[in-house]
């Protein structure tokens, strides 16, 4: 039966990932930041006590964060077969062969002619033949949210642990552990909880991943999710050695937005003698200062007599005199 209350949740979840030795952690197609530092962190902490686990997504993620490079497009299970991956052409290859000299098998592949040789750097190694014990679902409010890795795969989700850790409020409770909580800060900070609760030391990646997706998931802790818990859980990971970092987002191709740099049309603004009297006004005739000194006093109205005389106001006829 299924288990919802978050306190069971830790419980059944720590007595699983006990007794197990292999499971996946898979994100949701297009993950958000804090579900692939959550997911990240997780997965170093499992494989830190022992656990062989591998990290799956749908979509291409590029977060720059500590594990990232060990997600992977499909599901993959733990067993002794190894399995040699490359990209391959069709027609490319011209044979397969091997040969065992000493101690060390030799595995030979020949291109066909007119097709490049195989790049050491793109070939990768992982083993299949196992069976998962537990899947562990980040931030997915539904199965369908796991995009191909769940539709190509439903037979390999049956019969399983399934571990559904999410916040979203439109979550189904679709797993047999469900470690949801709808109001908590990030994913990160219910990781947090949950490898705190299995006894796992924390590493400086592991802290610096999940500081990372608790401070994208809150806007650098300023959204109302944000309680004194979630500040409580930085100021821990801050202890264990968390790096302060912005997590870059990947490179989708080209940027929307304002340009950088204002588009503005150069003011010039018109000359001032262009408005009448402006400064620039020059008059029409200009007279010397020595002619201005030589004019007679009064040539240009003289002043009245009585103008220095004082004036006197009379109640009964009214006026000045």
């Amino acid at each position: 039966m299924p288990t919802n209350t978050n306190d069971g949740s830790l419980n059944r979840l720590n007595d699983v990932l006990q007794k197990s030795l292999s499971g996946t952690i898979v994100l949701p197609q297009n993950p958000t930041a804090d579900a692939v530092a959550a997911a990240t962190a997780l997965y170093l902490s499992l494989n830190k006590a022992g656990k062989s686990v591998s990290l799956a997504c749908s979509s291409k993620v590029g977060f720059n964060l500590t594990g990232v490079d060990k997600i992977q497009s499909q599901l993959t299970t733990s067993g002794d077969n190894l399995v040699i991956s490359f990209p391959y052409a069709e027609g490319s290859i011209d044979k397969v062969d091997y040969n065992i000299k000493g101690e060390h098998f030799n595995l030979i592949i020949a291109p066909r002619q007119g097709y490049p040789k195989l790049d050491p750097k793109q070939v990768k190694y992982t083993y299949t033949g196992g069976s998962l014990d537990f899947i562990i679902i980040i931030d997915s409010p539904t199965l369908n949210s796991l995009g191909p890795i769940y539709t190509e795969n439903e037979k390999q989700f049956q019969g399983k642990e399934i571990v559904n850790i999410d916040r979203h409020l439109t979550n189904s409770f679709y797993g047999t552990i469900n470690y949801v909580n709808k109001t908590s800060s990030s994913i990160s900070e219910l990781i947090f909880k949950l490898v705190q609760n299995l006894g796992i030391e924390l590493d400086r990646d592991i802290a610096t991943n999940l500081y990372a997706g608790i401070s994208s998931a809150t806007n650098n802790f300023s959204s109302y999710s944000v309680t004194a818990d979630t500040f409580d859980t930085v100021a821990r990971l801050l202890r264990l050695g968390a790096i302060k970092k912005t997590i870059q987002k990947p490179n989708l191709g080209g940027t929307r937005g304002f340009p950088s740099q204002p588009m503005t049309r150069p003011f010039n603004p018109p000359p001032l003698n262009s408005f009448g009297g402006g400064f620039n006004e020059v008059p029409d005739t200009i007279t010397p200062i020595e002619d201005v000194e030589k004019e007679p006093r009064g040539a240009q109205g003289s002043t009245p007599q009585d103008w220095l005389k004082p004036k006197i106001f009379k109640g009964g006829s009214g006026g000045l005199v």
